[in-house]
């Protein structure tokens, strides 16, 4: 019988698995994706995109006309025209001459001589040459992820296919994790990445060790296994494999969380329990698919906290919060539950050398609901 896993009699800071397993990762090559294929994931360097409209277009059906040469028209004194001005439709292009358009009401086509019964100002009816799109925009600048109202402009611009990044994610499930294994694939495709979800065959090493295929993803994930129970045998099956850097993270939820390599493929191994498994993707997991994104720095909202937080020296705590009067107002520090989970709008770590925050005092923090 195969001796269960045992964690360290001391437990490896947050920062420093983290540092181990971001060692020597680079971002993916960019690919070409469609539209609808690259939304939510990381823009790479695009072209400029040319000006939209290309041309002067009218905005609503009327006659097309140059607003200098209908100065004084009005209904008591009409302006007399010698033919029939260009009608133009809403969308079409604006002939170079004219700068306006009138609608149907403001001439009078009714006699032997057409009359303009008001005047313009130019751009009435009339949407200019790149109003909508300069010339020399971004669908989005490289490092940020693309997001549907930048496949508006895209689309505007005739674009089929945009450059991003897309890393391939695998998310091993070891049996009996089946919640948190769905919440980490569905949080990474959210994300951006190409996220696989697949079962081990069992919860022994040998079937977590034969999941383990590092060849067809840049990040590897491992969900469930990770304790030290008589059938928790992933970093077992890590060992076998690769190489494990740290089993057992200063991190309160995800404390048997381990970090590791397959190759050149990294490695993380989260706990089957959900907060667990949030808390070793926040910290852990997407750090490392930021990277291989080439994803700019997450912007963190800073507000003041509406209570204190009080927290363990020694361990970092995830605290889960949300937006109350613009404040910080706390719905969990270190165990999260499934509700807190759903609710929060945002989350920061405590680090391990802090006790805490005071009433009042203004943190970041980062958001989950981008």
């Amino acid at each position: 019988m195969t001796s269960p896993q045992r964690l360290p009699t001391s437990l490896t800071p947050l920062d420093r698995a983290r540092d181990a397993l971001l060692n020597g990762v680079e971002p993916v090559a960019p690919v070409e994706l469609m539209l609808g294929e690259a939304l939510s994931c990381v823009a790479a360097e695009m072209p400029p995109l040319p000006a939209y409209p290309p041309r002067d277009i009218a905005t609503a059906d009327g006659y097309a006309f140059c607003a200098r040469d209908l100065v004084g028209a009005s209904s008591y004194s009409p302006l007399p025209l010698s033919a029939l001005p260009l009608w133009v439709e809403a969308g079409e292009a604006v002939p170079e001459a004219c700068d306006c358009v009138l609608d149907s009401d403001s001439v009078d086509v009714s006699g032997p001589m057409p009359q303009v019964l008001a005047e313009a100002i130019p751009g009435q009816g009339v949407r200019r040459a790149g109003s909508d799109i300069a010339a020399g925009s971004l669908v989005a600048e490289a490092g940020r992820r693309v997001l549907p109202r930048d496949l508006l402009l895209a689309r505007a611009a005739g674009l089929a296919r945009l450059n991003v990044r897309r890393p391939r994610l695998r998310v091993v499930n070891v049996p009996g994790g089946s919640l948190a294994a769905d919440l980490i694939a569905e949080s990474a495709r959210a994300a951006g990445a190409d996220a696989v979800l697949s079962t081990a065959a069992g919860r022994d090493a040998g079937s977590i060790a034969a999941a383990l295929d590092d060849g067809a993803c840049d990040l590897l994930l491992i969900v469930g296994g990770s304790g030290v129970g008589r059938t928790d045998a992933a970093v077992t099956a890590l060992a076998a494999r690769g190489e494990v850097f740290a089993h057992g993270i200063a991190l309160l939820p995800g404390r048997t969380s381990a970090v590791g390599r397959v190759g050149k493929t990294p490695v993380v191994v989260l706990p089957g329990a959900p907060d667990q498994a949030f808390a070793a993707w926040w910290t852990l997991a997407l750090p490392v698919l930021d990277r291989l994104s080439d994803r700019a720095l997450r912007k963190a909202v800073n507000l003041p906290l509406a209570r204190k937080i009080a927290s363990h020296v020694g361990i970092a705590e995830i605290v889960l919060l949300e937006r109350k009067q613009d404040m910080w107002s706390t719905l969990a520090v270190g165990e999260l539950s499934l509700e807190a989970i759903a609710r929060a709008e945002a989350w920061l770590v405590v680090s391990g050398g802090s006790e805490g925050f005071a009433a009042s005092a203004p943190v970041d923090a980062y958001m989950l609901r981008e």
